[in-house]
């Protein structure tokens, strides 16, 4: 045994036919909106996910900048090391030192 009972909600085809412009403009100005933020949202799941690849593709390269960044480093404090090290002189006097040369 089912009971029947009409629904109470809004049922636009249950409205008279003529309906008002005020009503047509007001419905179609909602289909309108309604059509413009589904697309608004398939834009901004696109460049969500677009997003999520750049920083996918950035995070891949971390290690190697990393080790990259680490090589710098040490060639850096290596020819800093070397220079201290080093008695510089001026080329063709045979000598170390310039200033201890010039000095004899």
């Amino acid at each position: 045994m089912a009971l029947a009972r009409q629904s109470t909600a809004y049922d636009p085809a249950l409205q008279p036919e003529a309906t008002s412009f005020f009503d047509r403009e007001r419905d179609r100005l909602v289909d309108e909106i309604s059509a413009n933020f589904e697309e608004l949202m398939t834009h901004a799941n696109v460049l969500n996910r677009k997003l999520e690849e750049v920083h996918g593709v950035g995070k891949e390269f971390s290690t190697v900048a990393e080790l990259w960044g680490r090589f710098n480093t040490l060639i850096r404090d290596q020819q800093t090391e070397l220079a201290a090290a080093a008695d510089v002189g001026v080329p063709g006097t045979g000598r170390a030192n310039f200033g201890a040369s010039a000095a004899r």
